[in-house]
Parts: C-alpha cells; sequence; structure tokens
C-alpha cells in the first residue's frame, strides 16, 4: 500500500488539474460589446436594434409622442456608441443646426481643459494672469482672488443679478470668490483666457483642439454679450460620446481623463450637484440658478444616480450616463413655455426613457 501511495496522489492531482482545466475552457466567459466610435466625416453611424438590446419596443411610441408634444426638434440614444433611437421633429432635420445655450458651457470647460494639458495655463492662477487687472469693477485684491477654477465652479464671487453683459462696469464683487454658488455669464471670460493664454481666436483653438478631432460641425454665433455653440443634433451626440469615454476618441486622449474626472465631480462644497459647468445627478442636494436656495435630494429623481449633464435654456440636453454606457440628447424649443435650464420635463422624459429599458 505505501508504493501505491504515491502514484495514488498522482492520479488524483492529474484528475484535478483536468478538471479545473476543463472548467476554465467551457466556463462561459463575459463578452462585453466594443465601444463604437462614427467616422470623422461623412454621416456613416452604426446602430442597435431595441429589440437586441432586449428592451421594450411598446415604450417608444409614448416616449416619441411625448417628445413630439413637448416641442422637441432632435433626439438621440446612444449605448455603446451606436445609435438606438434617432428621431426628428417640427419641421427639423438630421442636418438642422440648433443652440445649445448652456449646454455648451461644458465645451468651455473641456477645451479649457485641453488648453492646461497643453501647458498653456494652470486653472489655479487668478484669472488676472491672463487678462490683466480690471477685467471686473472689483477692488484689484478681490479680483486677484479669482481664479479659473473659480468661473468653472460657479463661484467667482461676481453678481449674478445684473444679467448678461460681462462688461468690467458688470462684472461687480458680492463675496470673495469660493464662499458663494451662483450661476453666472462671467464664465465666459475663460474663452478670453484661452485665446489670451494660448495667442489664438477662441474659436480657432476650439475648433482645432475639440471640434475636429471628433467630427462635429457646427460654429460659435454672436448673441449679444455672448456667443452660442450651434450645431447639429449628431454633433452634440458626438461630444456627448467623448465624455463618456473620459475624454478619449477613438484611442485618442483629447481632454486628459483625470480633468474630465474633476469636470464631473463635485467640484465645491455649496452645489453638490455642479462640477466644471457640468450638472451632477445623485447629489443629496442642489442649487438651482438664480437662487441661492439649497433644494434637498437629487437633481433629477426618476434618472440614474451615476448620471452628468450639459443643460441649457429650453431645454437642450445632453444626457450622460456611464452606467449605462448610454448618451441621450434633446434639443428644441421650450418644453413647458419659459424656464431655466431645469423643469418638471427632465424628471418626466426619464420616467419614459426608463420604461425602455426596465
Amino acid at each position: 500500500m505505501k508504493k501505491l501511495f504515491p502514484a495514488l496522489v498522482l492520479f488524483i492531482g492529474i484528475c484535478c488539474g483536468c478538471s479545473s482545466e476543463s472548467d476554465a475552457i467551457t466556463t462561459p466567459q463575459p463578452n462585453p460589446e466594443a465601444m463604437y466610435f462614427p467616422p470623422l466625416t461623412g454621416s456613416t453611424w452604426e446602430t442597435k436594434s431595441i429589440n437586441s438590446l432586449g428592451w421594450d419596443g411598446t415604450a417608444v411610441t409614448p416616449l416619441l409622442s411625448y417628445l413630439e408634444e413637448k416641442h422637441t426638434k432632435g433626439f438621440i440614444i446612444l449605448v455603446n456608441g451606436r445609435i438606438v433611437l434617432e428621431e426628428y421633429f417640427n419641421g427639423h432635420t438630421a442636418s438642422s443646426n440648433w443652440y445649445w445655450a448652456s449646454a455648451g458651457k461644458t465645451l468651455t470647460a473641456t477645451t479649457t481643459g485641453i488648453a492646461q494639458q497643453e501647458g498653456y495655463l494652470n486653472i489655479n492662477n487668478p484669472v488676472s494672469d491672463y487678462l490683466g487687472d480690471g477685467w471686473t469693477s472689483a477692488t484689484i485684491a478681490k479680483e486677484n482672488l479669482i481664479t479659473s477654477k473659480h468661473l468653472l465652479t460657479m463661484t467667482s464671487g461676481l453678481d449674478d443679478s445684473l444679467g448678461d453683459d460681462v462688461s468690467p462696469t458688470n462684472l461687480q464683487y458680492v463675496a470673495d470668490a469660493g464662499t458663494r454658488w451662483a450661476y453666472h455669464n462671467a464664465y465666459v471670460k475663460l474663452q478670453d483666457v484661452v485665446a489670451e493664454a494660448t495667442n489664438q481666436t477662441w474659436n480657432n483653438y476650439f475648433n482645432t483642439k475639440l471640434r475636429d478631432k471628433i467630427g462635429m460641425n457646427g460654429a460659435w454665433i454672436p448673441n449679444g454679450d455672448l456667443s452660442v455653440y450651434w450645431s447639429n443634433t449628431r454633433s452634440m451626440a458626438r461630444f456627448g460620446l467623448l465624455a463618456l469615454n473620459n475624454g478619449n476618441w477613438n484611442g485618442t486622449q483629447i481632454i486628459n481623463s483625470s480633468y474630465h474626472t474633476e469636470a464631473t465631480t463635485t467640484s465645491q462644497n455649496i452645489n453638490l450637484a455642479y462640477g466644471y459647468l457640468w450638472w451632477l445627478n445623485g447629489k443629496t442636494s442642489y442649487h438651482m440658478p438664480q437662487t441661492q436656495i439649497q433644494f434637498s435630494g437629487s437633481l433629477i429623481p426618476s434618472a440614474p444616480n451615476d448620471m452628468y449633464c450639459a443643460l441649457g435654456k429650453n431645454d437642450q440636453k445632453i444626457y450622460v450616463v456611464p452606467s449605462k454606457k448610454m448618451v441621450i440628447i434633446r434639443m428644441g424649443d421650450a418644453a413647458d413655455g419659459s424656464n431655466f435650464a431645469l423643469s418638471d420635463f427632465d424628471d418626466i422624459l426619464w420616467q419614459k426613457i426608463k420604461a425602455l429599458y426596465e
């Protein structure tokens, strides 16, 4: 028996080894679908059917009816970069351009980050380092407290009650930078910072470093004291897809992923639902434009908690949901008359979107 024992051990070991190897071979392995990026030129864009995702096709008609009723012009859902739903309403077409309104603030935030990664600026430096003294009507000491990061986070301390004019006389001190959150068009001075720092026009730098890199169309169109970005709906979807992939476009890192993470994370301790000109869902409280009131709960209760979004006047929307690998675009007129960046439309719309996949 002693002589047989080693052989028996060897036999058992071999059998156990065979069993483990066999299990490793036959156990199904996850095969996640690769992220898709449309070509930089042309109209080719891969699609994916509702049925192939296992979604409820009967929920499509109620969603589209609601969108049309609420004055939507363009609507797109991407999953893993592929178009799952694309619809146009009220005379709008795939080639029609429309304004982004304040959803375009995220274009400014991203371009500012690109300029920083290229070494042209540092968002922690005073704005005066790039624009010189006197870009506001605050004292030099108070003005020098304002950094580009304060503009990105809406914490400049400048008076938000004086309208859209961003001339020095209209940029007046209310509080020290970093101590007050207020939705303010002073953020647009970031475009001047980028232009001065790079020694290029804002339009040229934006076009070459961001727009053209991801195949967007569109342009900044002057509108009073500001310029507003106009593009077709698919171009807005391209930018959303870049955001979903942490600033990477088909293997090319357009914007540093760590900066993008900062931009889509709570950026200060006053408005938890705000990053760098991005709105953040799933926080315990939030502030709204043109009020100092803090509201409890999530920004859009029916939407996924990890969603972040670009929101513009008259319900221009970019929703980015990393957990679902999903980007959703809505362009159009105001859903419910005059409103700020947010309305009940967001919450109801998300109830109808979730009916597709839940």
